[in-house]
């Protein structure tokens, strides 16, 4: 348990650390550099996700003794265990976020997506009918439920991928092992 939190940890630090260098940056005060910011954010997000549930999966085996197994479900159950830690601390951290520190980002946010249906054409009637439809669903609460939701299945699709990597197959380190008994 203690493996899965620090790593959860790191993992919901890492992505709190971009988020916050981003709006330190004043890449969230603008809908002109908002597509830029999350660009960055989806990126950075990712290698932090990879990195973190690899560790964390790779620590996690180490922990299992060498005579045991540690196959396909262990390494997936390791890294959604991660997973679900990054993204129940990441809730606080985006509630925090939206609630507390960027009240103005649903703003921006909103903008960035009026100035994206006007450059297609939507009309303006239409947009303000969106708009008010999104504004709904852009409260701190239901943005921080969306983040957590987003989070454990960005987190659980690295980890289908990660646990066929990081498996130990049954016979490997076995051949130490003492005989069974008959």
């Amino acid at each position: 348990m203690k493996t899965y939190l620090t790593y959860g940890f790191a993992m919901a630090f890492g992505g709190a650390l971009v988020v916050f260098a981003l709006f330190f940056l004043g890449m969230h005060a603008s809908a002109e550099k908002l597509d830029t910011a999350q660009g960055i954010q989806m990126g950075l997000g990712l290698a932090i996700g990879v990195t973190c549930i690899v560790l964390g999966t790779k620590a996690r085996r180490a922990e299992v003794p060498a005579t045991e197994t540690f196959g396909y479900g262990s390494a997936l159950g390791a890294g959604v265990m991660i997973t679900l830690f990054a993204a129940l601390l990441g809730l606080f951290t985006n509630y925090l976020y939206g609630a507390v520190i960027n009240p103005h980002f649903t703003d921006v946010m909103l903008q960035a997506q009026a100035d994206k249906l006007a450059a297609t054409g939507v009309p303006s009637d239409k947009i303000e009918q969106i708009q008010k439809m999104t504004a709904a669903l852009m409260k701190p609460p239901v943005m921080a439920a969306m983040g957590f939701f987003s989070g454990m299945l960005s987190g659980t699709l690295i980890s289908l991928i990660t646990a066929a990597f990081l498996k130990r197959p049954a016979g490997e380190n076995l051949a130490a092992a003492p005989p069974p008994l008959s």
